[in-house]
């Protein structure tokens, strides 16, 4: 797939959209640890398209005398010391992560990534807290500006939570998979793309339209 020659630097105000999902040990920012993190790129094709262009994700070892809530761990299904799980401390996930995003945000044009995800203030704060106590200088995210897939869904398909919204939008939904970082997080990024182009359609539809045509005003 050719990326577009029209990057995002002059769309979402100069920020690139990342869609990260984030599986914890429990609710906490500053003591529960990280598990699992995902981040899924989107990137205009050549007609201008949203789709996705890369993904990445790292298991991860929960840091130093961090907690661990078993009622977290029995919703994810993770054993965060499973041998295969071939987990990194944060900071290295942080960068592995990280890297691909600052090319991403350099190739398009733009000035930082910002956050997609479906309730993204429990991400954002996770990741802040990974990004302090690591402290990981220069993080390619905005540090509290995220875009939210629930109000999104809400909006368009009537729905907030993601697997009725992924549903509602025709996507597929497995709830073998959902709770995985990676899974979420692309069923995250599809649905996001599916709304920026659906809104894409509309503005071309509305731009061929004359203001003759009898749409409505705007409520005052």
């Amino acid at each position: 797939m050719e990326i577009s020659q029209n990057p995002l630097g002059k769309r979402f105000r100069g920020y690139l959209p990342v869609v990260i999902d984030i599986e914890t040990a429990g609710f906490n920012a500053k003591k529960n640890p990280l598990l699992e993190i995902a981040a899924v790129i989107v990137e205009p094709d050549e007609q201008g398209w949203m789709c996705i262009t890369e993904k990445h994700h790292c298991n991860i070892i929960p840091f130093k005398n961090s907690e661990l809530d078993e009622a977290a761990l029995k919703f994810t299904g993770i054993d965060p010391f499973h041998p295969f799980r071939m987990a990194i401390d944060e900071k290295e996930a942080l960068t592995k992560l990280f890297t691909p995003i600052k090319a991403a945000v350099k190739r398009n044009d733009c000035k930082r990534a910002i956050l997609v995800g479906h309730n993204p203030a429990f991400d954002i704060n996770f990741l802040n807290a990974a990004i302090d106590r690591t402290q990981y200088k220069r993080s390619p995210f905005h540090p509290f500006s995220s875009f939210d897939t629930a109000t999104l869904g809400g909006l368009v398909y009537g729905q907030t939570v993601l697997a009725k919204i992924a549903q509602a939008a025709g996507l597929e939904w497995d709830n073998e998979k959902a709770h995985s970082a990676l899974y979420d997080a692309e069923q995250t990024a599809k649905l996001f793309c599916l709304i920026i182009n659906r809104w894409k359609k509309l503005t071309e539809l509305e731009d061929g339209i004359s203001s003759s045509d009898g749409l409505p005003e705007p409520l005052s």
